[in-house]
């Protein structure tokens, strides 16, 4: 038997994507890699907010921003406007054929419309459904707006970035909101296994800001088991020394020589094995005391060379290093193209005359039985999967010209 690609293992599963911007929509995003049929349900005439950010102003007035290309290809869209009667109904049969909803409105919004987690499984028994906030469902925070820099600075991830001299800082991207998307892609397979074997739905609560403390985890252990609280040390690892960004002859490289083996690999190939004998460097604990004479010793013989050519003589040697790569650069690493991260799809036409045949999305690095999984089909306009995914549901096209009539859709 051939084993099933990754693209198959959620196949037959059907998820309702209420979710807008990032962090929810992430969540489907790793659903819809692997297989599951995403049904994007948006606002009439808007749409995920997403839709209208990005670099290209041109996409973005279109309603196709490359921030919701990022994590929307291979999803479907319908739009339902759940403030009107007839959108409750059209939602309603789509709740009854669904195994997931996913949303991240602020806690209470999609109860006021008269769908609650219980409401929900009143209506689909087995349906897991995943709602995704700033703090989760319950707490004193529960009703207050959360963007991605608001988590990081809440949950002690910027005092831990950044160096004396900055004081704090939020990672160079959204970190919090895509860690609260990977949890409740987790949360959502295991609740699907344990439906499998139950015939149980299940209502997860997922907390971006605990979701963010979770992810230090060594950060809070020092703090909560040694009384240690972290200092923002820029690109020093806190546990080690050599273990940072050293400057070479052109450019800069990470160098994580955390075992004592390393370390005297590392002298040894920069003609610096003095350095092994040196009470301050000969091991681990003398050198994180003395971290940055040992940079500035380490500096001086690395201007020897460039960066790449430390990196494959180090490398080569079992010595944990690699250049400091800008995006472009990274994305057209062979390492990268190799494991078949970026994926071409289709662009739908949009209404400005200007016609792309195809656009790069990034996958995830999950390979199951030697492949990655790509999505199966580009991102969708707004509204494009209507009346077909009405259809399925039961309507027929006189009950979808009444539902649009009414307000509905």
């Amino acid at each position: 038997m051939t084993p099933a690609p990754a693209s198959t293992l959620l196949g037959g599963v059907r998820v309702l994507d209420l979710t807008n911007v990032l962090a929810g929509p992430f969540a489907s995003y790793q659903l819809a890699l692997l297989g599951a049929d995403v049904i994007k349900v948006e606002a009439p005439g808007t749409g995920d907010l997403a839709r209208q950010l990005g670099a290209d102003p041109e996409l973005n007035a279109e309603k196709m921003g490359a921030s919701f290309i990022a994590q929307n290809a291979g999803k479907r869209s319908i739009t339902i406007n759940l403030k009107s009667a007839a959108g409750k109904e059209a939602f309603t049969a789509l709740v009854k054929s669904a195994d997931v909803l996913v949303e991240n409105f602020r806690p209470g919004v999609l109860a006021r419309l008269g769908f609650s987690g219980e409401q929900l499984l009143a209506l689909q028994p087995t349906l897991v459904y995943c709602a995704v906030s700033g703090f989760g469902a319950t707490g004193p925070l529960k009703d207050r707006p959360a963007y991605d820099q608001i988590i990081q600075g809440l949950s002690g991830m910027m005092s831990a970035t950044g160096t004396d001299d900055t004081g704090p800082m939020r990672a160079g991207y959204p970190l919090a909101d895509t860690l609260g998307g990977t949890a409740a892609a987790f949360a959502i397979s295991a609740a699907l296994y344990h439906r499998a074997r139950t015939g149980e739905g299940a209502i997860i609560d997922i907390s971006m800001l605990e979701t963010a403390m979770t992810s230090m985890g060594w950060v809070v252990s020092n703090y909560l088991v040694a009384g240690k609280e972290p200092v923002p040390m820029g690109n020093e690892n806190f546990t080690a020394a050599p273990s940072g960004t050293f400057r070479t002859r052109d450019g800069l490289l990470n160098i994580a020589a955390n075992e004592q083996s390393q370390f005297e690999t590392l002298c040894r190939l920069l003609d610096a094995e003095h350095l092994c004998a040196d009470p301050r460097f000969s091991t681990r604990e003398p050198r994180k005391r003395h971290r940055s004479a040992l940079r500035d010793e380490l500096e001086r013989a690395l201007a020897a060379d460039t960066a790449a050519n430390w990196e494959q003589r180090l490398s080569a040697a079992g010595v944990p290093v690699g250049q400091v790569l800008a995006v472009p650069h990274a994305l057209g690493h062979e390492q990268v193209r190799h494991r078949d991260l970026i994926h071409r799809v289709p662009f739908p036409a949009t209404g400005n005359g200007q016609q792309r045949a195809d656009v790069a999305v990034i996958g995830h690095g999950i390979h199951v039985n030697g492949g990655t999984s790509a999505p199966h089909h580009g991102p969708p306009r707004l509204g494009q999967h209507t009346d077909e995914v009405l259809a399925e549901a039961g309507f027929t096209r006189s009950d979808i010209a009444r539902l649009r009539a009414e307000g509905g859709l």
